[in-house]
């Protein structure tokens, strides 16, 4: 079945850099573009970032661009997301996803000094 389990969150001040990792299995992971999104308390989820499956096309929201960085390795089976410049509105739950509605557990994120 498909897993996806994120990690890497943690606390960090603001301006600080972090790097979450998703590892995937049970799928074809080189066929599939994969997303990340974060959920902050008593919010909707927001999409953050997409990498097309071979890791050649990106999207990121307007909230994160310039700051946060999507990539993927296929050999290994994970994304990652490279957060720099991090704000405290960046504080969320944040997960990945693949296409067909599976999502990981989340992995936290709290920016704060």
């Amino acid at each position: 079945q498909v897993q996806l389990v994120e990690s890497g969150g943690g606390l960090v001040q603001p301006g600080g850099s972090l790097r979450l990792s998703c590892a995937a299995s049970g799928f074809t992971f080189s066929q599939y573009a994969m997303r990340w999104y974060r959920q902050a308390p008593g919010k909707e989820r927001e999409f953050i970032a997409t990498i097309s499956n071979a890791g050649d096309t990106t999207t990121y929201a307007d909230s994160v661009k310039g700051r946060f960085t999507i990539s993927r390795d296929n050999d290994k089976n994970t994304v990652s997301l490279q957060m720099n410049s991090l704000k405290p509105e960046d504080t969320a739950m944040y997960y990945c996803s693949v296409p067909g509605g599976y999502w990981g557990q989340g992995t936290q994120v709290t920016v704060s000094s």
